[in-house]
């Protein structure tokens, strides 16, 4: 695609990323074919390519964003499946990040847009706040229809207003010798409401010889910001994020920072990227995203260990978007379950996103339901005893749309290899 920006334009930096990223794109319309909203919506300005056009649009001109260019990038659910899709490469997840924090800055969302996106943004990333949030949806969910139709998805969503009364501890050590040494990424949302998964995590790989860390000073990594377009508030964050870890690596080295949430991780290995143009940062980004690994990487690499199922249970593994598209995850996984004893079941359309992709759900509820809906019927037809999945997201996303069990892919390898039965299976 051609572009003309002006060579003062070229002397920034992130727009010259961003003609860079435009120019790549042939308009060759595969990943029209993958893209969620347009193989739903059928607009042309709801697939990667049509949004590419936009954001070159925007740009190129130098000026503010429009209702047009928000409507449009608000509907994508930067799953990146296009980018999975595409033959030239073009590195859309970047130019669509570049976009959003564009539109935040030059557009004026309406008042309840606005409202909703900085609620998300303030309550979701701050554990003791969410839980508290989460507490009070309980108590106002029999109320939710005298509220604005935009927060009414929050309470649909909210998984009855449980949270975790279990802590997986500040340290776990090793059964027997100690191999490895290994931090948790424990998440934000997920120490709220899904604690039963980094426990099956410290568990498994207590086991396996792992001493594993969760310092309770590492706070959220930013992703949930980052894709707000909150450029400011997700970089401070995860400048504190990484201190965090610096300051635990100086103590003693790491061999990994698990990561069993996998937006989480698509976001932290893109770190090197992020503060590429940040002498003071570069390198300690750099180091971060080398050391974080998704569970089933690690896994695959200290192995499983002797397993103990004698159920012959039927898996359906939903293939989060951030794993397949983001980190390209796709084989050990399923691969893992197999080896645990699961008969595993694949999913048709496994490409398309089940509509969670972090915030989307609350923000574009209508077509984050069509997607579910469509991901639980292509589900249900593998007839399987449990579904499985790598993000916290995606399990919400598709139990609220199913009465099949939903647990976490740690959460089956951990019970297959001794340790307790998933809780979601009781």
């Amino acid at each position: 695609m051609q572009t003309h920006f002006s060579e003062k334009q070229l002397n920034e930096t992130a727009i010259a990323e961003a003609d860079k990223i435009i120019r790549s794109c042939v308009h060759c319309g595969f990943c029209t074919a993958t893209c969620p909203t347009y193989v739903l919506l059928g607009n042309e300005l709801d697939s990667p390519r049509g949004r590419i056009y936009l954001i070159k649009e925007m740009l190129e001109n130098d000026r503010a964003a429009t209702k047009v260019e928000a409507e449009h990038i608000d509907k994508c659910l930067s799953c990146l499946a296009c980018t999975t899709t595409c033959p030239s490469g073009v590195d859309y997840m970047h130019l669509v990040d570049h976009a959003r924090t564009h539109i935040e800055k030059t557009y004026k969302r309406p008042f309840m847009d606005r409202m909703l996106r900085n609620i998300l943004a303030f309550v979701m990333p701050n554990r003791e706040i969410f839980k508290l949030a989460l507490i009070a949806s309980k108590i106002l969910k029999p109320f939710k229809g005298l509220l604005p139709k935009a927060f009414k998805p929050m309470f649909d969503l909210a998984p009855s207003g449980k949270v975790s009364k279990e802590k997986t501890p500040e340290l776990t050590k090793a059964s027997g010798e100690r191999k490895y040494r290994m931090g948790l990424h424990a998440g934000c949302v997920q120490q709220v409401i899904g604690e039963n998964i980094n426990l099956a995590t410290a568990e498994f790989l207590k086991r396996r010889g792992v001493e594993l860390i969760n310092p309770p000073q590492i706070g959220c990594c930013g992703a949930l910001t980052l894709h707000l377009g909150k450029e400011k508030q997700s970089l401070e964050t995860t400048k504190a994020y990484i201190d965090g870890w610096i300051e635990e690596i100086n103590n003693e080295n790491l061999d990994a920072i698990v990561i069993n949430t996998s937006g989480c991780g698509t976001t932290i290995k893109d770190y090197g990227h992020l503060f590429k143009d940040d002498p003071e940062y570069t390198d300690k980004a750099k180091l971060i995203s080398a050391l974080a690994k998704d569970i089933t990487e690690v896994i695959d690499n200290i192995g499983l260990g002797e397993t103990s199922l004698e159920q012959n249970l039927t898996v359906a593994y939903h293939s989060a978007c951030s794993l397949q598209h983001g980190q390209k995850i796709i084989d050990i996984p399923q691969k893992l379950l197999a080896e645990a004893g699961f008969t595993i079941k694949n999913i048709n359309e496994s490409h398309l996103c089940c509509g969670s992709a972090g915030t989307y759900n609350i923000m574009q509820p209508e077509i984050a339901t069509s997607l579910r809906d469509r991901k639980v019927s292509n589900i249900e037809k593998t007839k399987p005893d449990i579904i499985a999945a790598g993000n916290l997201g995606c399990m919400i996303q598709i139990a609220s749309g199913t009465n099949i069990p939903m647990v976490h892919t740690i959460e089956l390898l951990n019970w297959a290899t001794g340790g307790i039965k998933p809780s979601g299976l009781k």
